[in-house]
């Protein structure tokens, strides 16, 4: 008995000996204790918590080398391997997990919105319920700091720079011609519908470097991965009708909206300050087909048609008979991407787009014809090498071909263009030093066949995160950007435009509220000069103009403090004076103004089952030359005043009628003034003021859904 009861006790002391005792302290970066931090060797059930000193201890009968994990909420796990005889005393510092949602985002310069976007500024649904913007992408992005009213021309104008210095993409791939042609004094309007896009990406300045080609800002809009199911929608209103169906039938989905705009009706009710010879009108058509495959890549195919004409006499102070201007235009444009993901952690994007432009422009009685021919080619490829450190880098090829013919009344022809090939190569990198702490720093390489000119653009951007929610952001960057097509169809021999940023931003947010504040600074060099009135065959031109812009951009936004209210408020400042094309001398362009603020608000009435909607923009003076004074760019409008409103009722849950007005108080906007060639019998000029072709635009619209859950509307398209 005795003999077993000591084999026994050998036994259970031979067992204790062999048992590991795992023990060590888990801290944050700052040696603050965890407490509950998940300890445990991985593949086995030992383990334990930390206590309220950090502490951890736990016995284990597991050899040799082992994996010892240690996790805890909002941090990096620890992974250690090592015999189980090391483990012991273990000093655990858990890094701060930089992919949650509190962590710091590079945002400089840039507002974001969309189903992935941290924090969003504008919502892809305010393009389209923004009182001013009338469903168009470029009204709502007016209503955001760094952009400036220009209402007459309705192209972006950011920070100081010419609507030319903003390039637009859709899936990262470049639209060569985006906006829809006017006649004077009417706004243009992008050419794309918002209602096949999921996210928007505006950049004010101080972009990555995987964008080329632009001076002053980027817009990319996202299409849609996959719509959640099949519906049609039925668009009736006063200046055309529309339709549009999505189809959806295993990893496939294909959507479709035309439309067909007629302006004839309308103006006849409401006549404005033009005589029309052939009304408005345009006929647009855009498809995407998508296609996910089995490893979720996916491929999609963009493409949209657009035809426009027009003729109209505008009244003009040095026509006796007004000044006639018509326009046909057709549009076509196509874009395919696809992306998917190989090895480990490795992902490829690449795409192509097709544009083609022609339009004939007549000019009192002189005809101008030009065709356009764009490509671009883009492969990118992205690689995760752990969550604190990502590289993106590829390369793009962009092709124009443009041809003009001018044709002037005495039956003679001139015949100009240029062709341009484009490399660019870029190489990007993001670090997160900490949950609190990031850095973006790329590069770019061009070369321009036209110039024979290679480029370099070093581009770089700091976050870092002062607070729970603030952090405040440093950006800088050199952009390239070739001369407009205006003065490369008569001058090849020029060099890129090139322009720096420095921005400094800082940024507030918690649930349904943001304050966002952003300085920055501008310098331009090598922007293209001539010495005509306007560019021309005799024109001389050069590379000799230089500008600067700086300001503060303040934006605030909030969403539910006052009951079914969302509203935000924006304001710049600039300050900016250019001297490029033909001006004499430094001055601060007329496209310029020095304040613009704008205020949206919002709210659903449930009694009334309706969507109110209001928007003031106000925009201080813009410069114009008066020759009666000395001086060039010497005097300003007075300032710019609209109001506008919105109201959308659901008749029931698929359809809806829409009213809007813009400028609701007809207020008598001047964008400038004409002047006569020739003096007066006092010597005087007399002049003749630059109005919109209408102080105030009325818009009614019925919208029907049909879709298989009977529930879903057009009000995010309104």
């Amino acid at each position: 008995m005795k003999r077993i009861l000591f084999l026994l006790f050998t036994i259970s002391q031979l067992s204790i000996v062999a048992q590991a005792i795992i023990s060590g302290k888990v801290t944050d970066s700052k040696n603050n204790p965890i407490i509950g931090a998940n300890v445990y060797l991985d593949g086995t059930y030992d383990g334990s918590s930390s206590n309220d000193k950090g502490e951890f201890s736990f016995k284990t009968d597991e050899k040799g080398t082992q994996t010892l994990v240690v996790s805890f909420v909002s941090f990096e796990p620890f992974v250690k391997i090592e015999d189980v005889s090391k483990l012991k005393n273990l000093v655990v510092k858990l890094r701060d997990d930089i992919n949650s949602l509190d962590a710091v985002t590079i945002n400089a310069g840039t507002f974001r919105a969309g189903e992935k976007a941290k924090v969003t500024v504008l919502k892809p649904l305010d393009i389209v319920t923004t009182a001013s913007a009338v469903g168009d992408v470029l009204g709502a992005l007016q209503t955001l700091p760094g952009t400036s009213a220009a209402a007459e021309d309705g192209r972006l104008f950011v920070r100081g720079g010419d609507a030319e210095e903003t390039q637009i993409f859709i899936d990262g791939i470049r639209v060569f011609t985006p906006y829809s042609p006017s006649p004077n004094n009417a706004p243009t309007r992008g050419r794309y519908s918002p209602f096949l896009f999921k996210g928007i990406t505006f950049s004010t300045g101080g972009y990555s470097a995987e964008y080329g080609q632009a001076l002053s800002g980027v817009l990319d809009l996202t299409t849609t991965d996959k719509p959640d199911q099949e519906k049609t929608d039925i668009s009736l209103m006063t200046v055309g009708v529309g339709v549009g169906n999505t189809q959806i039938w295993g990893n496939n989905s294909f959507s479709i909206n035309t439309s067909y705009i007629n302006l004839q009706p309308y103006t006849e009710l409401f006549p404005d300050r033009n005589t029309w010879l052939s009304p408005y009108q345009s006929a647009s058509g855009e498809m995407v087909y998508r296609h996910s495959f089995k490893d979720d890549s996916m491929l999609k195919v963009y493409g949209a048609f657009s035809y426009t004409d027009l003729d109209v006499i505008q009244d003009d102070i040095n026509f006796d008979n007004g000044f006639r201007f018509g326009l046909e235009n057709r549009n076509l444009y196509i874009n395919s991407t696809y992306k998917n993901k190989f090895g480990n952690n490795w992902r490829v994007e690449t795409g192509m787009s097709f544009t083609n432009d022609h339009s004939t422009v007549k000019i009192i009685d002189d005809l101008i014809h030009n065709n356009e021919n764009s490509a671009h080619f883009k492969l990118k490829f992205k690689k995760l090498f752990s969550s604190r450190f990502r590289v993106a880098f590829g390369s793009e090829y962009f092709i124009t071909k443009f041809d003009e013919t001018y044709n002037p009344i005495n039956n003679s022809s001139f015949d100009y263009g240029f062709n341009n090939n484009l490399f660019a190569s870029f190489a990007e990198t993001d670090i997160f030093f900490s949950k609190n702490l990031a850095t973006k720093i790329g590069i770019r390489a061009e070369h321009s066949s036209f110039s024979n000119e290679f480029s370099i653009s070093p581009r770089a951007s700091l976050s870092y995160k002062t607070g729970k929610n603030s952090q405040f952001s440093l950006a800088y960057g050199q952009f390239y950007q070739n001369p407009s097509n205006n003065y490369l169809k008569f001058e090849q021999n020029l060099k890129a435009e090139n322009a720096s940023h420095l921005i400094a931003n800082f940024q507030h947010t918690q649930k349904n509220q943001i304050f966002r504040i952003e300085a920055y600074y501008k310098d331009y060099n090598d922007l293209v000069k001539f010495d005509s009135q306007i560019p021309n065959f005799t024109s001389n031109f050069t590379n000799d103009g230089n500008a600067f812009a700086k300001g503060i951009d303040v934006f605030w936004r909030q969403n539910g403090k006052i009951k079914n209210t969302d509203y935000w408020i924006s304001y710049s400042y600039l300050d900016t004076e250019r001297d490029f094309r033909n001006y004499p001398t430094a001055a601060t362009p007329n496209f310029a103004s020095t304040h613009n603020f704008s205020f949206v608000a919002k709210h659903w009435v449930e009694d009334w089952k309706s969507q109110l909607g209001i928007t003031y923009n106000f925009a201080s003076g813009r410069t114009y030359t008066n020759p009666n004074e000395q001086g060039f760019l010497n005097n300003k409008t007075k300032p710019y005043n609209s109001v506008s409103l919105n109201w959308a009722y659901l008749i029931d849950q698929q359809k809806i009628l829409y009213f809007s007005v813009n400028n609701a108080l007809g207020t008598r906007n001047v964008f400038g003034y004409n002047y006569k060639n020739t003096p007066n019998m006092n010597r005087n000029f007399d002049r003749q003021e630059i109005l919109p072709n209408a102080d105030s635009f009325f818009f009614v619209g019925f919208f029907w859904t049909i879709s298989d859950d009977k529930k879903s509307n057009q009000l995010d398209n309104l």
